[in-house]
């Protein structure tokens, strides 16, 4: 479990490609601190799992699911991604509750500058689309961002000087990808009150009949 809050920007070292999965050799410096192989690093917003630490660098492994469904499979030499480690038990939730499993990309479509601010606009599909609202939560390459606007296809975030110093936003071009999680307490709702869901549980009928 993550927060979207980004410890630090890290630098892709190398880039090895199989027949549909990569592994990453990424340059850090505070998140390797006390990590060990097995522990999870949200990359980019993408949970992956530490499977070698060599001098200022960790490994890990891209199965196929995880290029197909993220940005990873385009990450090149010399790339900077945003990094932060799991959550310990006991720590801060600065964030938002952000899980490392991706519900799919968008695109960058604008930036605008708002005198210290820079506007994000994102584009998406509807299958991220149905799950973003105003003031709500998402997590964009893995920051924990709120929505401020949304229209047709895509949705804003407006951007302050310590995200934009401290994460890979606003330093990539327009029509860049980027790795999208909704808030996954959208989804679990949705999943509760779900039409298909014909024995026990939440469902509408029962909201309606106790007065929701």
């Amino acid at each position: 479990m993550f927060t979207g809050i980004i410890e630090e920007m890290g630098k892709i070292k190398s880039v090895s490609k199989g027949m549909r999965s990569v592994i990453l050799e990424i340059e850090a410096n505070k998140v390797l601190e006390g990590t060990i192989p097995g522990d999870s690093i949200a990359v980019n917003g993408v949970c992956l799992t530490v499977t070698g630490i060599g001098d200022g660098y960790f490994a890990a492994d891209v199965m196929p699911e995880t290029v197909r469904c993220t940005g990873l499979g385009t990450l090149r030499n010399g790339d900077r991604v945003n990094l932060e480690r799991a959550l310990p038990l006991g720590g801060r939730l600065g964030g938002h509750v952000v899980t490392g499993h991706i519900d799919g990309t968008g695109r960058i479509a604008a930036f605008e500058k708002d005198d210290n601010a820079v506007w994000v606009t994102v584009s998406a599909g509807q299958d991220i689309m149905k799950y973003i609202i105003r003031k709500g939560s998402v997590a964009i390459d893995g920051i924990s961002l709120t929505v401020a606007d949304v229209g047709g296809g895509y949705f804003r975030v407006s951007v302050i000087p310590h995200t934009q110093s401290e994460t890979v936003l606003v330093s990539k071009r327009i029509g860049d990808t980027v790795n999208l999680e909704n808030d996954m307490l959208a989804k679990y709702v949705e999943a509760f009150v779900s039409p298909e869901k014909t024995s026990g549980g939440l469902s509408l009928d029962f909201l309606r009949e106790n007065g929701f």
